[in-house]
């Protein structure tokens, strides 16, 4: 062999090694998974990790699976060795074609991802990945939703319109969300309820004296049984130029004798996440409020994105306080009952949006009058006396 061709051979290997292993030198090493159970029919996925990681998680079918994707990731367990379920056909470890570790959990029935996220070194532990799986019955299938539904990055938004003056003295625009829906049941109430029929009953009862009022306009994210991605949702309450967005939803536990309600609005952890991820987007054209960053330096897009959603996320916060004000009165509610996660309907840069918990399905009393009409009266009569007080408010302020 010459010289120069050693010399290429040499350089060959360098460039395969740089593309395996990451900048700084460090590649993570999947150190173990592990099946857990949580509540119901969720279970949870635990992988151990040396190293912090990026990752993608997604559904495919023929046959149905969850795929997980980790860049720069080895692994230091064997497949023979990993956890058997009587969900699972099989769990497989690869390599995608960028040399990825891949992991793949083959079910024999569909699942939704429900939520998947990092945990930082503690009690032991390195790093973990985890991801909480609902499964369903044997005979549905695995959910088609888009791939963003899952992915870490930020997909393209639809721009929102900008609106003229003659538009901006019309009605305040609501946007309710009835969670689940299609395919997706949510939980499942002690007689059996689905929690995708109630919310959309309690959207269109919503919806209702909202309208009767004569204040507002009101449009549901969907008025059927249908499924909808999470981020659709958000997506489409800013392509409307909605004023409030409300998400409706019910909780279940293992704990039957938890009950209330509780009202959730975006942590700050969450929207800086979010906001990073805004900020790194290439399409910077009406990201908030239909101003074009796409001009902007990093710096700029960053402080204006960052104001925006700290102005949104101050309103969310304030409608949630009056909220949770008015239903008390008529309500059983959690302690602590504003709280604040990362959800993903959450996350619009420019639309203030609550997350409404109405009640706990796995409690009996609580589910029975959550199937009741005249007790979804009350929750609704009671979030439009918060929307009126919210509006109002924030009318004074303007005009000041």
């Amino acid at each position: 062999m010459t010289v120069f061709r050693r010399l290429c051979h040499f350089l060959i290997l360098i460039a395969a090694a740089a593309a395996f292993f990451p900048a700084d030198g460090k590649c993570a090493v999947v150190q173990d998974i592990r099946l857990g159970t949580q509540s119901g029919s969720v279970v949870r996925v635990v992988i151990d990790l040396s190293e912090k990681v990026d990752f993608k998680i997604f559904p495919l079918t023929n046959p149905d699976r969850i795929v997980i994707d980790l860049p720069a990731t080895t692994f230091g367990v064997k497949e023979s060795a990993l956890p058997k379920a009587d969900y699972l056909n099989k769990l497989r470890l690869g390599k995608t074609d960028s040399q990825a570790g891949r992991v793949v959990l083959e079910l024999n029935r569909g699942a939704i991802i429900k939520k998947s996220f990092i945990l930082a070194p503690q009690s032991g532990f390195q790093w973990r990945l985890v991801v909480d799986l609902e499964l369903m019955a044997k005979t549905d299938g695995l959910k088609q939703v888009t791939q963003e539904w899952y992915d870490n990055s930020v997909a393209e938004e639809k721009k929102p319109a900008k609106q003229t003056e003659e538009q901006s003295k019309v009605k305040p625009l609501i946007v309710l969300d009835p969670g689940h829906g299609g395919k997706d049941p949510g939980a499942i109430g002690v007689s059996g309820v689905y929690e995708k029929h109630l919310t959309l009953a309690m959207a269109k009862q919503l919806k209702a004296l909202l309208e009767q009022t004569g204040r507002y306009r009101v449009k549901l994210t969907r008025d059927t049984d249908i499924f909808i991605a999470l981020y659709a949702r958000r997506r489409y309450a800013r392509s409307v130029n909605a004023d409030l967005f409300i998400s409706l939803h019910a909780d279940s536990i293992r704990k039957p004798e938890t009950r209330g309600l509780s009202v959730y609005t975006l942590s700050e952890t969450a929207s800086d996440k979010e906001a990073e991820k805004l900020a790194e987007s290439e399409n910077k054209v009406d990201l908030i409020a239909g101003i074009d960053l796409s001009g902007e330096t990093q710096e700029v897009t960053d402080i204006l994105i960052d104001l925006a959603r700290r102005e949104t996320n101050n309103h969310s916060s304030y409608f949630a306080e009056k909220l949770m004000t008015e239903i008390r009165k008529e309500i059983t509610v959690l302690p602590n009952s504003h709280r604040f996660a990362g959800f993903a309907v959450l996350k619009s840069p420019d639309v203030p949006s609550v997350l409404i918990e109405m009640g706990y399905l796995s409690n009996k009393e609580e589910e029975k009058l959550l199937r009741q009409a005249s007790y979804r009266e009350k929750l609704a009569k009671a979030t439009v006396h918060a929307i009126d007080s919210y509006f109002a408010e924030k009318h004074k302020a303007n005009f000041n």
